[in-house]
C-alpha cells in the first residue's frame, strides 16, 4: 500500500504543478494523470481491478437514484462524479442558447439605461448584476459577457473599464459561492455530499450577501478617483442603442427566458421533488436543443468539452488519493493539529483552502478536500455541513485573490487584454487580495456565530 500511496501522491503533485505552469492544456494534464492512476496505482501496484471500475463509476449512471433520489437509497460518490459532469454540460448548453438570443447583452444594456449611463451607479449595478447572475449561471459565462459589454460602454462613455471588470470578477466569484450551481467547487461539494440548492443559499448564500455589502463599499472606496467622467452623459446617452436592439430573435429570447426560469425553479425545489442535478441538467439541455431547431448542432459544438474532460481526469486522480487512504491521513492531521477544537478546525479549512485556491485552480482543490472533510467529520464527530460551508467559502473566495485562482479571473483579464487593457498581477492583486481577506474574515465570523 505504501508504494501505491507514494505513486498516487506523486501523480497528484505533478498534475498540480503542470496545471499551475499552464504550458500544457489542463484537460490533457488531468486525463494523462488519471490514466497513470488507473494503470499504475490500481492496475500495476494494487492489482485491484474493482478499484478501477469503482473510480470510473460508470454503472452509477444507470441506476434510478442517479436521476431521482429515492428515499433511503444511496448514490455512489466514489471516483468520477458524473452528476457534476452532466449538470455542468446541461448548463453550458442552456447558457449558449441564452447568449444566442441576446439575453446577456439585452440585460446589460437595459441596466445601463436604467441608471442613465452614470458611471458610479453603473459601477454598482454591474457589480450587483454580476453577483446575481453568477448565483445561477457559470461565473465564466457571466464575466465573458459582462466584460465585453463593460468595455463597449467604457469606450462610449469614456471611462476606464479596468476597475469595473475587476469588481465584476470578484462579485461573480462571490455570487457563485452563494448557491450550489454558481461555481464548480460548489457543484462538486453539493453533488458529493448531497446538499440542495436551498441548503447552500440559506448557508453560504447568507454569508455571501453580508459580504457583498462590504465589498461594494470597498470597491467604491478603492476606485472612487477612477470613476469620474468628464464627458456630457446626456449627449452620449441619447446616442446609445436601445436595449431591444440586442435581442437577435424575439421568439428565441422568450423561450430562453422560460427555460432559464424553469432551471431555477427545478434547482430551488430539487430537494422536495427528488430530481437530482444530473436529471435537471439533462432535461434543461434536451429542452434547449429541441427548441433551438437547426441551431442545436451549433449549440453542441459550443459546449466546452475541454472543461468536462478536465473534470473527468481530475476525479480519477482524486479517486487514487481516496482509494490509497491519503485523504484519511490528511483528515487525521487536521484533527490532530486542531486537537478536536471545532473552531480551529474550521479556521484551518477556510484559511488553507483560501490560500491554496489563490495559487492553484480551486476546482481540483475542492474535489480533493470533499472526501477529506467527510473523513474529518466521521473521525472527530463534528458537523459535516459546517465544514462544507467553510470549504465552499474558502475555495470560492480564495480563488478571487489572483489572476489564476479561478477561471472567471482568467477570462475577465483575457477579455480586457484583447481590448488593450492589460491587468498585470500587481494591479489585480492590489485590490483583489484585500477584498479576499475581508470576505474570508466575514465568513469566519459568520460561521463562528451561527454554527459554533
Amino acid at each position: 500500500m505504501m508504494g501505491a500511496r507514494i505513486l498516487a501522491v506523486t501523480i497528484f503533485i505533478v498534475m498540480f504543478l503542470l496545471i499551475v505552469m499552464d504550458k500544457i492544456e489542463r484537460h490533457y494534464v488531468t486525463l494523462a494523470c488519471g490514466a497513470f492512476t488507473l494503470i499504475g496505482v490500481f492496475g500495476i501496484i494494487m492489482k485491484d481491478w474493482n478499484a478501477i471500475l469503482e473510480t470510473l463509476n460508470v454503472k452509477s449512471i444507470f441506476t434510478l437514484n442517479f436521476w431521482y433520489e429515492a428515499a433511503g437509497a444511496e448514490e455512489s460518490t466514489m471516483g468520477i462524479n458524473w452528476s457534476t459532469i452532466i449538470f455542468i454540460a446541461g448548463m453550458m448548453i442552456m447558457v449558449e442558447g441564452m447568449a444566442k438570443a441576446g439575453f446577456f447583452r439585452w440585460l446589460c444594456m437595459l441596466l445601463a439605461k436604467l441608471v442613465r449611463y452614470k458611471t458610479i451607479p453603473l459601477f454598482v449595478s454591474f457589480m450587483l448584476m454580476s453577483f446575481v447572475l453568477a448565483m445561477f449561471i457559470d461565473s465564466i459565462t457571466v464575466i465573458l459577457f459582462l466584460a465585453a459589454v463593460t468595455i463597449e460602454l467604457a469606450r462610449l462613455l469614456n471611462f476606464n473599464p479596468v476597475p469595473m471588470i475587476l469588481s465584476e470578477i470578484f462579485c461573480a466569484n462571490l455570487g457563485g459561492s452563494a448557491t450550489m450551481c454558481g461555481d464548480p467547487p460548489n457543484i462538486i461539494i453539493g453533488t458529493s455530499l448531497k446538499y440542495s440548492f436551498g441548503d447552500f443559499i440559506t448557508n453560504t448564500g447568507v454569508i455571501a450577501a453580508i459580504s457583498l455589502v462590504f465589498i461594494v463599499f470597498y470597491f467604491l472606496l478603492v476606485f472612487r478617483k477612477e470613476l469620474t467622467v468628464q464627458k456630457d452623459i446626456k449627449a452620449l446617452a441619447a446616442s446609445m442603442p436601445a436595449p431591444r436592439e440586442a435581442i437577435t430573435n424575439k421568439k428565441d429570447f422568450i423561450i430562453s427566458c422560460i427555460i432559464f426560469a424553469c432551471a431555477v425553479i427545478l434547482l430551488v425545489t430539487h430537494a422536495q421533488t427528488g430530481f437530482t442535478v444530473a436529471f435537471i441538467g439533462a432535461v434543461i439541455a434536451a429542452v434547449t436543443l429541441v427548441t433551438s431547431g437547426k441551431y442545436a448542432i451549433k449549440l453542441l459544438k459550443k459546449v466546452d468539452y475541454k472543461t468536462l474532460l478536465f473534470f473527468i481526469g481530475l476525479f480519477i486522480v482524486v479517486g487514487g488519493l481516496e482509494k490509497t487512504g491519503i485523504l484519511e491521513l490528511i483528515a487525521a492531521w487536521i484533527g490532530s493539529v486542531s486537537h478536536g477544537n471545532f473552531k480551529l478546525m474550521i479556521t484551518i479549512i477556510i484559511l488553507v483552502s483560501g490560500m491554496a485556491s489563490a495559487l492553484v485552480d480551486n476546482i481540483p482543490f475542492a474535489a480533493t478536500m470533499v472526501p477529506v472533510i467527510k473523513s474529518l467529520a466521521a473521525a472527530q464527530g463534528v458537523d459535516l455541513a459546517t465544514l462544507a460551508w467553510a470549504l465552499s467559502m474558502g475555495t470560492d473566495i480564495g480563488g478571487s485573490a489572483t489572476p489564476i485562482g479561478a477561471s472567471a479571473n482568467v477570462v475577465g483579464t483575457s477579455v480586457a487584454a484583447k481590448n488593450g487593457h492589460i491587468i498585470g498581477w500587481g494591479k489585480y492583486c492590489k485590490t483583489a487580495v484585500p477584498a479576499t481577506l475581508i470576505v474570508i474574515f466575514i465568513s469566519l465570523i459568520c460561521i463562528f456565530i451561527r454554527y459554533c
